[in-house]
């Protein structure tokens, strides 16, 4: 693939090059002539011309058709970067309802944990070992909604709409075995059965931090090994546990 914004820099290079022949090459300047008396002198044109060359070839392969090197990345460190790559697939028809979610799931994610900061700051003493248990919690849990987002955003990477599309048309069935078709379905149904599933293992997050704030908001003075026996403490601490184990 031809790399225009190249063009201009293989110009200067040529230019540079043909400036550098001239003066290199002029008779009087450095007694460099190609046909000259003396054979050092001509292999020493000769050398250069050839150098030009090679520069000339290189620099054009390299400046209009090499591909760009690959750019690492962006490392995911907000709700802002996993809503960013999830923005990518909402025009996508068949994903719009899942993405949607997804990003609705983020911006609820973030609300919570604003919410549930504040309620704790009002119950407890950041100082104290129960406001870090809570606080260390829901950190914990944040991670795993996160998580789950990550998995989507690598399904979805790997999703094709357009062949998806052609398998999914009803009205005009694609010219293929019955067999395949049924081997693609599957592999599609499996596709969105894993984005349902890593939302639903989302929604199941909030609602159990929703219920975390509710018993937050019902305390009255609570000592920290008691926090530990509080229901819902016990179900976001295995949740946490049984996603370490599959890590």
């Amino acid at each position: 693939m031809l790399n225009r914004s190249g063009s201009v820099k293989l110009l200067a290079v040529i230019a540079g090059i043909v400036i550098l022949n001239i003066a290199v090459l002029s008779p009087g300047l450095l007694d460099v002539e190609i046909g000259g008396e003396r054979a050092q002198e001509t292999a020493s044109g000769v050398t250069l011309l050839f150098i030009s060359l090679l520069v000339v070839l290189y620099g054009s392969y390299t400046l209009l058709f090499k591909a760009p090197a690959s750019k690492s990345a962006r490392p995911l460190t907000s709700p802002d970067d996993y809503a960013a790559l999830l923005q990518q697939y909402k025009n996508v028809k068949v994903l719009k309802n899942d993405v949607l979610l997804a990003l609705d799931q983020l911006e609820r994610m973030e609300k919570k944990r604003i919410t549930l900061t504040r309620v704790l700051s009002e119950r407890f003493d950041p100082l104290e070992l129960s406001y870090r248990k809570f606080s260390s919690v829901i950190a914990e849990v944040e991670k795993l909604l996160y998580l789950n987002v990550r998995g989507i955003l690598n399904k979805l990477s790997l999703f094709d709409a357009s062949e998806f599309s052609l398998f999914a048309n009803t009205r005009k069935p694609p010219p293929f075995s019955e067999k395949l078709i049924q081997q693609k379905t599957a592999l599609y149904n499996d596709f969105f059965t894993s984005l349902k599933g890593y939302l639903g293992a989302n929604e199941k997050i909030l609602l159990k931090l929703d219920q975390l704030l509710l018993e937050i908001s019902e305390l009255d003075s609570m000592s920290y090994e008691r926090i530990e026996e509080m229901p819902c403490m016990q179900e976001l601490s295995a949740l946490i546990n049984q996603t370490k184990l599959y890590q």
